[in-house]
């Protein structure tokens, strides 16, 4: 009797976790094909490193290797993977002592939340302008350029939310945030992003 085949691309992420914990290790390397590139561009922009992105995205696999029984399916795979990925990303920074070297918005008498607020455009005018040239690559590296100059701490709650689609309390559990926490420094994280581009946009 002929054995089956098994065609790993066609497999959704439950599947191949199941198979992981058997210890196949071609839907492993399945998995890494399939979410390498964005665990790479999340641990890029958090260290602003690529040798320590580098760094990172192999020690994410590892664990995600080792601890693929602690995945409960409580919440998209690739949730849990950006988890892991984040953490060790961080632990980088942390071991860098990164975050002595700027600011916290909160701290930080130059950022007046209700002057970017009121700022002479409005989110929907904002949006409106951008969104019609939101694929010119000058654009792209503005917004790059933009999220760059954030802080830590405001540069990771984005890129979770707005970039990876994490939802607050997945954040919340990654950075150990609360809710409020969490809003609040996404809240502002947009604010100065929605400056920055606006400078632009206005040029």
């Amino acid at each position: 009797m002929a054995t089956k085949v098994i065609e790993y691309k066609s497999l959704n992420d439950s599947e191949l976790v199941d198979l992981i914990r058997k210890k196949d290790y071609s839907a492993f390397e399945e998995i890494v094909d399939r979410y390498s590139p964005k665990a790479m561009r999340l641990a890029l922009k958090i260290t602003k490193n690529r040798e320590d992105a580098k760094d990172v995205l192999q020690d994410t696999f590892v664990s995600v290797y080792k601890n693929i029984d602690t995945f409960k399916g409580e919440s998209a795979f690739s949730s849990w993977l950006y988890r892991i990925c984040t953490n060790f990303a961080l632990m980088k920074l942390r071991n860098r002592k990164y975050d002595n070297q700027s600011d916290s918005m909160d701290e930080n008498p130059n950022m007046d939340i209700d002057a970017l607020a009121s700022h002479s455009h409005t989110e929907n005018d904002w949006s409106d302008r951008a969104e019609n040239i939101l694929m010119r690559k000058e654009l792209r590296e503005k917004i790059d350029q933009a999220i760059d100059k954030l802080p830590d701490e405001y540069r990771v709650v984005f890129l979770l939310k707005d970039v990876e689609g994490l939802s607050n309390e997945e954040i919340g559990e990654t950075l150990n945030l609360s809710i409020p926490a969490v809003k609040s420094r996404l809240h502002r994280a947009r604010l100065f992003l929605r400056k920055e581009i606006s400078k632009y946009l206005n040029e």
